[in-house]
């Protein structure tokens, strides 16, 4: 999404979907994930919106569906360019939402090209795309120039037009299995009912084209017009409740807090990283350091800029490799809080293997997890293994207080509910004293390397008091000394005069209060904005990009359904949400008052992600605008300005659409074997269920859910079943060319029999949250799962591999 709009946020939140007409629910079961998400759902469900659900599983979401459809998957892509094709062909999109606030008219490099599976720029030595192709045609001042009508040839609509031209609906049922009148039905009922919503979760996410599955969603609402309004939008519904919070503070190695890029070797200094992500990027990687290092951060040093260790982008592992890269020797010590890797990696057994190499592991956790007892994993021989594990002891999490950020970018505060037993710490105080014993023992060091942690500014009290850590996220105001009051305040004060921890948070504690902690619940709109209910980032905007909710005038477009409006008396825009826009006193007539996606600098939500940087103004905002700072350079997809369709890396059949390159040709290759669907004809995917939590950690050892549900199982078909001769309660034996496991067969009718490509197909669905650990021990679906990951985000594709099953 981040590419599309500028943000890789939710854009609603969850009381919003009430006023949704039609929900797209795929790659989602959020009636047992996520089920606050599917309580506003009935809600509109009462009002009379339609809910069409596609999943390969027939879920309890898909019991509440008007629509349903079964999928192959990892086939998203292909009936997704369907609808997009069906949209364009039937003029189902809204033009004015197309020529106004897309790129849909801004005119591509002639240059581009799409031939034979590729985009233009493919290196097959390095597997890496050249952009340069993928870029606008521009003026003399740098500007992408602007096509008539949507019928330029060069314009991106066409582009997006021509892509998608192959992609039939009856293409699309070949590949994906879902039949080609209902592939059109779903098109139809979907463009039909304004506004409509998209959710997805990990069933979109978790493949090798899983960042270009959530595109096609950006492109399908950007042509309805279906952003940036109340009830509309696309949300992507996070596995835990402050899954957002942790990538706010950067729980990836490419990122700073507030999703800054982080700087490698080639940015030595503050001016190289200023030169290379623009004056934007400086100013709140300033305002981080001074948080991170106070008084010793002055202009005279770069702000300790120096003191940042920097990124080797030719050596950086993402997750799902770093256990191969420990038996290379890359890493000799493993902090591990709150994951349980052992359970959680697809072809899991490199995970023992990598940690088998460390010399140091440390776990903290509530529980004494797979990870933290690795070598009594079956066939290790713990005589072998050197590596030193301590365990520390964490609270759970009522037992300690702080902040959690959910999908809605909703910061929200809590209290600790019950102190820790028995020595167990909240995960702060443990890092709080580790630092502090740390620059103890580094006290009187001159190691350049040593002078991060020798001048951090670290004094969050004796017993490491989470309020004060959130202060530091807000920021302060070197002139006053005082707390900084809001966004606008740290984006009008000149570069070095403040500080913020996470430079979008920017407001949560003015003076005296604490936003995060508010639980004023009314809603006088009726439009579920609760504007006084904790503090949403940012600037407790509730709904982005809302500009996009008003015509050429400023008017709300939807009479029922108001969030701003430009307010011709006052000159200034307001309304019942925050305005989302660059200068509030910028009106609909003005270049800025036209914008309604300004985190990109194009100023228009991206159908085509360009290669594309913008020049910055050096004006300042005016204090009383709540304004984010504007991106210079949009962030790319790496593997193509338009989604594409790739069969998963272990696939049944060909891909019809490019026979030549089947498989994402950036995909991030981490297992070194692969099935062959003669040995194993049938597609694997995992998924949790309502009794147990992720890897099982917690919820395994809590006796009462056990008994709901007390080991892993298989789903299949009754056809499968008959096939195999295997009934309901059967052990069998499920391998693939990794591993293989035994565990029960659920023989159920919510999974049937496709017809792909002319053959009939078989999907079998597991839950994967078992590991031996555990007052309730299981077989991992991890021990047969492929470690493949999509290029841009990394996450692997656990929603599709190959695998045979057989009486046991």
């Amino acid at each position: 999404m981040s590419p599309s709009f500028g943000r890789g946020a939710m854009t609603n939140s969850w009381q919003d979907m009430q006023n949704s007409e039609c929900f797209l629910i795929a790659g989602s079961n959020c009636a047992e994930a996520h089920p606050i998400a599917m309580k506003w759902i009935h809600r509109a469900k009462a009002k009379g919106a339609k809910i069409i659900v596609v999943d390969p599983v027939f879920t309890r979401t898909a019991s509440k569906a008007d629509i349903f459809a079964q999928i192959r998957p990892g086939t998203d892509i292909a009936y997704l360019g369907a609808i997009i094709k069906y949209i364009i062909d039937e003029k189902l999109y809204d033009e004015f939402f197309v020529l106004n606030f897309t790129n849909a008219l801004l005119k591509i490099n002639k240059d581009f090209k799409f031939e034979d599976g590729l985009f233009s720029g493919f290196d097959e030595a390095t597997k890496k795309y050249n952009y340069s192709t993928w870029a606008y045609q521009l003026d003399e001042n740098n500007t992408p120039i602007k096509a008539d009508s949507l019928d330029d040839p060069d314009c991106v609509f066409q582009k997006i037009k021509e892509h998608y031209s192959r992609y039939t609906l009856e293409v699309a049922e070949q590949i994906s299995g879902i039949p080609a009148d209902h592939i059109k039905l779903i098109a139809d009922t979907f463009a039909a009912a304004k506004p409509g919503n998209i959710l997805y979760a990990l069933g979109m996410t978790q493949h090798t084209t899983g960042v270009q599955g959530i595109r096609c969603y950006a492109i399908i609402q950007l042509l309805l017009g279906n952003v940036g309004k109340a009830g509309a939008g696309i949300q992507a519904l996070r596995g835990e409740p402050n899954v957002q919070g942790s990538t706010d503070m950067a729980n990836l190695n490419a990122n700073l807090p507030g999703y800054l890029p982080y700087p490698t070797n080639a940015q030595v200094t503050l001016h190289d990283y200023a030169v290379s992500f623009g004056s934007v990027q400086h100013k709140p990687l300033v305002a981080l350091l001074k948080a991170w290092f106070g008084k010793n951060a002055t202009a005279a040093n770069d702000y300790g800029y120096g003191w940042l260790p920097k990124n080797d982008p030719t050596n950086m592992p993402i997750q799902p490799q770093f256990f191969n890269w420990m038996e290379k020797g890359q890493f000799k010590m493993l902090f591990n809080f709150g994951s349980n890797s052992s359970v959680s990696i697809p072809d899991r057994k490199m995970v023992a293997k990598g940690l088998s190499c460390l010399e140091m592991l440390v776990v903290a956790d509530i529980f004494n997890i797979e990870t933290s007892r690795f070598w009594e994993e079956e066939g290790l021989n713990p005589k072998e293994i050197q590596t030193e594990v301590i365990f520390l002891p964490a609270a759970f999490v009522y037992e300690k207080a702080g902040t959690m950020t959910n999908s809605s970018r909703l910061i929200q505060w809590k209290d600790e509910a019950l102190k820790p037993l028995n020595d167990c710490l909240p995960d702060l105080d443990i890092l709080d004293r580790i630092f502090k014993r740390m620059r103890e023992l580094y006290a009187g060091s001159n190691d350049p390397k040593d002078a991060a942690i020798l001048n951090a500014n670290w004094d969050y009290g004796e017993h490491a008091d989470p309020f004060l850590v959130l202060n530091e996220l807000n920021g302060y105001n070197d002139n006053t000394g005082q707390l900084t009051s809001s966004l606008a305040e740290y984006l009008n004060a000149p570069i070095g005069t403040v500080s913020t921890g996470c430079w979008i948070y920017a407001g949560v504690t003015p003076p005296g209060k604490n936003l995060a902690d508010r639980r004023d619940s009314s809603d006088p709109t009726g439009l579920g904005l609760n504007n006084e209910y904790a503090f949403a980032w940012p600037g407790n905007i509730r709904v982005l990009y809302n500009r996009a909710s008003c015509d050429a005038n400023g008017k709300p477009i939807d009479p029922n359904r108001e969030l701003i409006w430009w307010d011709s008396v006052q000159g200034v825009w307001t309304g019942n949400d925050g305005p989302d826009v660059i200068d509030k006193t910028k009106g609909p007539d003005t270049p800025e008052g036209k914008q309604a996606f300004r985190m990109n600098p194009e100023g228009v939500g991206r159908l085509f992600t360009a290669s594309y940087t913008s020049g910055v103004s050096s004006s300042p905002v005016p204090v009383d605008s709540i304004a984010a700072i504007p991106v210079r350079g949009a962030g790319m997809v790496v593997d193509g300005p338009m989604p594409e369709f790739y069969e998963p890396i272990e696939s049944p059949t060909t891909n019809i659409l490019n026979p030549n390159v089947p498989t994402n040709p950036m995909a991030k290759i981490v297992s070194t074997e692969f099935g062959d669907p003669k040995d194993y004809p049938y597609v694997l995917t995992t998924y949790t269920i309502c009794e147990h939590f992720c890897a099982g950690g917690i919820t395994r050892n809590i006796p009462w859910l056990n008994e709901i549900m007390p080991e892993p199982f298989i789903e299949i078909s009754k056809n499968l079943g008959k096939k195999i001769g295997v009934k309901e309660g059967d052990f069998v034996e499920v391998s693939s060319i990794r591993g293989k496991l035994k565990v029960r067969a659920l023989v159920t009718d919510r999974i049937q029999t496709l017809k792909i490509n002319g053959e009939d197909a078989e999907t079998v669905g597991m839950p994967w949250s078992w590991g031996f650990a555990s007052l309730n021990p299981g077989p991992s679906a991890n021990n047969v799962t492929m470690n493949a990951c999509d290029p841009g985000a990394g996450t692997p594709e656990y929603k599709c591999c190959l695998v045979n099953v057989r009486r046991a």
